[in-house]
């Protein structure tokens, strides 16, 4: 059973050098806000940043006084990043059972916590093996270092495979108003069918990044759906992946604190069937097959 997440997850890719470039003040007061909105759970990677923004995030945790029962810490390893902190020549992936340890360790470190309330292996790997991957989770387990172990971007017979030796509580995938295949390709129901509680990245999809007949489209119908559920179109999109039944978590990547407090109630909005299906139309352009 995964650990209680907070039903909103704020992915922390952009706090750093990626994105915004906080300071640890900036930090210290971005945490408290997002948990005065109820928002207790942070999603990191060691990549972000170029392997910098999970030291910099711990440094403000550990001076912002927040108590670590409060909070849950999710991080992803195995991507071997080509940048400025690592001799690597090329980007890969490293599933061995010494560099998940290795790197979960140095997570720990950096966030300068005793454990990770959930591990990802964040990518698949064409080269990893569920045997390497069961001894690493299953010694930090025992060691209390993890908590939940889970993977992300995952399909379903990668999934199988992992789980030959090792359960698997969470997978966190791209979902989305604008990239919905999940609903079609079986992964979704994957999650229904085996408890596995999944978790989104970038919920709200392209609809604020681009200007296309798609969007244009979802736009036209969220404004109409504004008026109906006194709610913002950010809003709306959210409440769509929470109507779904395998119970999505979308992990939103924004530091803006409008998005931030939008978000935190938007699993209050209770779309009828009809908008739901309404907004999929829009989406995908044509009637519901």
């Amino acid at each position: 059973m995964l650990t209680k997440l907070s039903e909103i997850i704020i992915g922390c890719m952009s706090w750093g050098a990626w994105g915004k470039q906080h300071s640890t003040s900036e930090m210290i007061s971005l945490i408290h806000f997002c948990l005065d909105q109820g928002i207790s759970s942070f999603d990191h990677a060691d990549i972000y940043g170029d392997y910098t923004t999970e030291t910099a995030f711990g440094k403000a945790f550990i001076q912002s006084g927040v108590d670590r029962e409060k909070v849950q810490l999710i991080s992803k390893c195995g991507i071997q990043y080509v940048g400025n902190t690592r001799s690597n020549r090329v980007k890969h992936y490293n599933y061995s059972k010494e560099y998940i340890i290795w790197s979960a360790e140095e997570s720990l470190k950096n966030l300068q916590t005793d454990y990770l309330d959930v591990l990802l292996l964040h990518r698949p790997s064409p080269l990893m093996h569920p045997d390497e991957i069961s001894e690493a989770v299953e010694l930090l387990q025992k060691q209390g270092k993890i908590i939940n172990f889970g993977v992300s971007n995952f399909t379903p017979s990668q999934m199988d495979l992992i789980q030959q030796k090792t359960p698997i509580t969470t997978n966190q995938i791209e979902f989305s108003l604008t990239q919905n295949t999940s609903l079609d390709d079986g992964t979704l129901d994957y999650f229904m069918i085996n408890n596995i509680k999944p978790m989104c990245w970038s919920p709200l999809g392209t609809v604020f990044k681009e200007s296309s007949e798609q969007t244009n489209r979802i736009m036209e119908a969220l404004i109409d759906l504004s008026k109906k559920y006194n709610a913002t179109p950010d809003q709306l999109l959210l409440a769509w992946i929470y109507k779904h039944p395998a119970q999505i978590t979308p992990v939103i990547g924004t530091t803006n604190t409008d998005r931030i407090k939008n978000a935190a109630v938007a699993s209050k909005i209770d779309l009828s069937l009809e908008d739901w299906f309404w907004l999929l139309e829009k989406s995908r352009g044509k009637k519901t097959a």
